[in-house]
């Protein structure tokens, strides 16, 4: 490795640089020297505006991506859900570090026995909005966006019951509060609370080096996570869930794809023997195409 530091590109949010700060720790564990160099996403400054919505492919990788890409930084680091399922040209994978807690999270003012009967959760996910709604038909869901810390401040200032998180991102910056719970019906983001780090694919030097930080059951996790979305999804945000976890036997797979407004879903869950997990992600996709997926995702595609 030369003696200059690896450039690590991140986004400027809390959490981000709390990701890769554990990279640089990982490095540093390495005798690797590095710096970071935090750099703000096009998703970072609208804040107000829901992603669906942006239609930008990318919109929390494409700023790090032409740091990347110009030679400003040697790796980015990214939370992996927020990764296009098709990498630029130029750009490849390195690694998948060790995954963290996968669930949703649900942050509450009061009790749900307290709720009114239209009551409303704050989140900007589609995914979560629809499988909301699909077991509480009655409420509805408003935009919250921004960091952490401002989709917090967001819940305290709205008469909102409560508001949905991923678990693993406010315990990696020390903010859940003592008011939640995990949300294990919920079906979660392909590879939340997985960080991954990719590299210029020519940059021989920053491949080497990233690639030592792989965690193989959370690479072989997101992998099949992430083609049962790119199989699915077609190129259009839609309520897409899954989840692949390790088990002693082998692997547990549970996804699906909701209707925006709740009321239809196809889910598919199996689990698999050890050996046969390359080929999770395209059974899945298949099996929930033909039990009523492919009808939900056509009704999507022409809102």
């Amino acid at each position: 490795m030369s003696k200059s530091p690896l450039r690590i590109g991140t986004r400027s949010s809390p959490l981000a640089l709390w990701q890769a700060h554990w990279v640089q720790v990982l490095l540093q564990e390495k005798h690797i020297p590095s710096e970071l160099i935090p750099i703000q996403s096009h998703g970072d400054q609208d804040s107000s505006q829901p992603l669906y919505e942006m239609n930008i492919q990318g919109i929390f990788t494409k700023a790090l991506d032409t740091a990347l890409l110009n030679n400003r930084i040697d790796i980015a680091v990214h939370s992996y859900k927020d990764v296009p399922t098709q990498l630029p040209k130029g750009i490849s994978k390195l690694a998948v570090l060790e995954r963290g807690n996968p669930t949703d999270l649900l942050v509450y003012k009061t009790d749900e026995s307290q709720w009114p009967q239209k009551a409303t959760i704050g989140t900007s996910s589609l995914r979560r909005s629809a499988q909301w709604k699909h077991r509480y038909p009655a409420h509805q869901t408003a935009i919250l966006r921004g960091n952490v810390q401002k989709r917090l401040q967001t819940l305290e200032a709205h008469e909102w019951v409560g508001a949905l998180f991923a678990q693993a991102g406010l315990e990696r910056v020390n903010s859940r509060p003592p008011q939640s719970k995990p949300l294990d019906w919920m079906i979660p983001a392909p590879a939340q609370g997985a960080v991954c780090v990719v590299a210029r694919e020519a940059d021989l030097e920053a491949l080497s080096v990233a690639a030592q930080l792989e965690c193989t059951n959370t690479f072989r996790a997101t992998e099949q996570e992430r083609i049962f979305l790119r199989l699915l999804e077609g190129g259009c945000t839609a309520p897409i869930g899954a989840l692949v976890q390790p088990t002693q036997e082998g692997w547990h797979f549970k996804g699906g794809v909701f209707s925006l407004d709740g009321t239809e879903k196809a889910i598919f869950e199996k689990h698999f023997s050890k050996d046969a997990w390359e080929g999770i992600g395209e059974e899945a996709a298949q099996a929930v195409l033909k039990k009523g997926g492919a009808a939900i995702m056509s009704q999507i595609k022409k809102t």
